[in-house]
């Protein structure tokens, strides 16, 4: 939970340096995103998959009720501002990794993180 009164930029630092630490799964950083609808609709989306968990572009899509749009999922992630915070990393390729904006190598490692602290978060 942000601390009251402290600097937008202190909170996302702190936030971000729990969470490559592996102390935090979720972000309480408040998120102001402006976009086209169907954007604003996944990345929403993509702030629901859980910490650690990976699903395809055509899962992600199909979870949103559009069975055909992994393309146009893929538009969406490929425009999100906010890697990490909106975890376009989670969301992978039927056959491989897929795209990341940042890097494929960094892909990997969130997931590589995420994947070794993923006991840590999971509901028990």
């Amino acid at each position: 939970m942000p601390t009251e009164g402290a600097p937008i930029l202190e909170i996302l630092r702190r936030e971000l340096n729990e969470y490559f630490l592996g102390q935090r799964a979720d972000f309480t950083v408040p998120l102001s995103l402006s976009g086209p609808p169907f954007f604003l609709r996944v990345w929403e989306e993509l702030r629901r998959i859980p910490y650690g968990e990976r699903i395809t572009y055509g899962e992600l899509a199909s979870s949103m009720g559009r069975p055909g749009a992994a393309r146009a999922v893929g538009q969406a992630l490929a425009r999100n501002p906010l890697p990490i915070l909106i975890p376009c990393h989670r969301v992978v390729g039927k056959h491989g990794l897929g795209g990341f904006g940042p890097g494929l190598h960094w892909k990997k490692r969130l997931l590589e993180l995420e994947q070794t602290y993923r006991e840590k978060f999971s509901p028990r």
